[in-house]
């Protein structure tokens, strides 16, 4: 079998080649003590020209991860982060749990403290630091949120480990991996290190749906008055969207995109009925859930005791939801791609017999598109010169000055109503564990995999601060990265408003109008950050004159400069 091999090196050097023999393009790192093969590894991988993949300083590890999350979301190709021992690893949690809950891959990594406090050992104890920040378990810092974790105990073992890191993290469901890696063994020397090339540990292939089951689906679906698909997450991947739009268009399905990640249908698809399912519960009388965590939230309003209910996804149960409720008449296991494929096929066949049912439920879509359109473009008519600016005027606005290639990330209220989104792939919001603080990391993660490509970043004026904005325009600056980041900026935490209210309407708090730990106390002048990124900055509090700023903003990203656009909203 074809080999490669490294001779008078380190398990740090192999570890290196390894990755790059695997196709890691990136190695995302926050350094620290623990660091020192890796970096020594890396100076000599570029002295002497042996491949490794390429070494980005992310002075911030939150950053870190969800750069790697947007690299992914753009290439479908998983990533390393190498954070510092416990510490880094706690700052990297919160992209971790956004990656686990969001089914991301990443080779997440980090240091550990080394062991040796006396000997010859190469890697020992050096500093003081290395007695406090030893931990008994390391790994269950990140445990309950990754799929595998493992610390590397010597040379014997590394491409297994790597390869094992691969597998698990692409497997589907797939998501983040855990690697802690010890100064003692990545700091071991050798003379000579084998490894196979290519690799022979693939990764299994995608789960294929039982076709019983999708026949009994595709039955269901023809004897059906009112079927609704309701998705969230099926355009993570891309080669699901056009076998979604066949399916539900030969059956006229209307499909509702409820509080997407990711564009699972274009909004100009004759089934797309936009993205609150809540006004279709009680209609439906079969209700497909294609990939979608929380299609419904059952104490406000649920379907009927009559709708037949039918999840479908790599893990239709949510298994590492500790409790999820939802009923499920039928839940088929499988990747959305090959599942939309199969169902589209299956529902060819009884595409004739069920004409006259299509037919009228064609023409009932069309009518309820219509109306939709007409109130969103109602609703629009009637902000778009408010003052704060409403959220309307302002997606209507990036909506017209992005292009079909722009990549939108959004991390703030947004009107989804008001774009025009069509290519697959142009659409992520993540944020799946609800970890704020993502959206200038994938953004800049995106812009690394689509250096051709406009990527343009909403964010809340909370979420702002979240994303560690220096460390991100650092990041930008530094590697010719620029992207347009558009600040909703309220002065408050909406969302933490919202749900107070909600659940005590008649309250204390309602009553205050400002109520404690929610709104933030004078502007913040966030378009300054450009003057230390070397970037535009512009504070917009006139509605009118946002058009003109967002050109402003996307010609100053088109020149090479990252953009900030600090907008007055509601």
């Amino acid at each position: 079998m074809p080999q490669k091999t490294i001779t008078d090196g380190t398990v740090s050097d192999a570890y290196l080649a390894l990755l790059a023999d695997r196709g890691i393009d990136y190695f995302f790192g926050n350094a620290g003590t623990d660091f020192a093969p890796i970096i020594e590894s890396f100076a000599k991988a570029q002295a002497l020209g042996t491949p490794a993949p390429k070494a980005m300083l992310v002075p911030h590890e939150n950053l870190a991860i969800h750069m790697a999350l947007g690299y992914y979301a753009v290439t479908g190709k998983p990533q390393v982060v190498m954070v510092h021992v416990n510490v880094g690893t706690a700052n990297a949690l919160n992209g971790i749990i956004n990656a686990s809950r969001g089914n991301i891959p990443v080779l997440f990594s980090s240091g550990r403290t080394p062991y040796s406090e006396t000997g010859d050992r190469e890697g020992k104890r050096t500093r003081e630091v290395h007695w406090p920040q030893e931990m008994f378990d390391q790994g269950a810092l990140a445990r309950e949120m990754v799929k595998w974790d493992y610390e590397l105990k010597d040379k014997a073992v590394l491409e297994t480990v790597v390869d094992r890191a691969i597998n698990v993290a692409m497997t589907e469901p797939r998501g983040p991996i855990y690697l802690t890696l010890p100064r003692e063994p990545l700091a071991e020397k050798f003379d000579s290190f084998d490894f196979t090339s290519p690799s022979r540990h693939a990764t299994p292939t995608v789960a294929w749906p039982d076709p019983n089951a999708i026949d009994q689906l595709a039955s269901r679906i023809a004897n059906a008055e009112n079927p609704l698909i309701i998705t969230q997450d099926s355009g993570a991947d891309v080669n699901a969207v056009a076998p979604l739009a066949a399916l539900s268009d030969r059956f006229a399905i209307p499909v509702i995109q409820r509080k997407p990640r990711y564009l699972c249908l274009p909004t100009d698809h004759p089934m797309h009925l936009g993205y609150d399912s809540d006004p279709y519960l009680d209609f439906a009388d079969l209700i497909i859930v294609a990939q979608c965590d929380v299609p419904w939230i059952p104490s406000v309003k649920s379907p009927g005791p009559g709708c037949t209910v039918v999840h479908m996804g790599p893990d239709p149960i949510y298994s590492d939801y500790p409790i999820r409720g939802y009923e499920a008449d039928m839940a088929i296991t499988g990747s959305m791609a090959p599942s939309f494929r199969m169902l589209d096929d299956a529902l060819a066949g009884l595409e004739t017999s069920a004409k006259p049912s299509i037919d009228t439920r064609r023409k009932r879509v069309a009518g309820l598109r219509d109306m939709m359109h007409e109130n969103w473009a109602a609703g629009l008519e009637k902000s778009k010169s408010a003052s704060p600016m409403s959220q309307a005027w302002i997606s209507h606005c990036i909506s017209e000055v992005k292009d079909d290639d722009t990549i939108l990330i959004t991390e703030s209220a947004f009107a989804m109503a008001q774009m025009e989104l069509t290519r697959p792939g142009s659409f992520i919001s993540g944020g799946a564990g609800g970890g704020i603080g993502y959206g200038l990391g994938m953004s800049l993660g995106a812009k690394l995999a689509a250096k051709d490509r406009m990527v343009i970043c909403t964010q809340g004026d909370g979420a702002y601060m979240y994303g560690n904005p220096v460390p991100a325009h650092y990041v930008g600056q530094a590697e010719g990265l620029p992207t347009l980041t558009v600040i909703m900026n309220n002065e408050q935490w909406g969302a933490v408003k919202r749900n107070t209210r909600a659940m005590y309407p008649d309250g204390y708090a309602v009553k205050s109008n400002r109520e404690d730990l929610t709104f933030f106390e004078g502007g913040m002048a966030f378009e300054k950050t450009m003057d230390i990124a070397g970037g535009y900055g512009e504070r917009v509090e006139d509605p009118a004159e946002l058009p003109k700023a967002l050109e402003r903003g996307a010609k100053a990203v088109s020149d090479g400069q990252p953009a900030v656009l600090n907008l007055q909203t509601v």
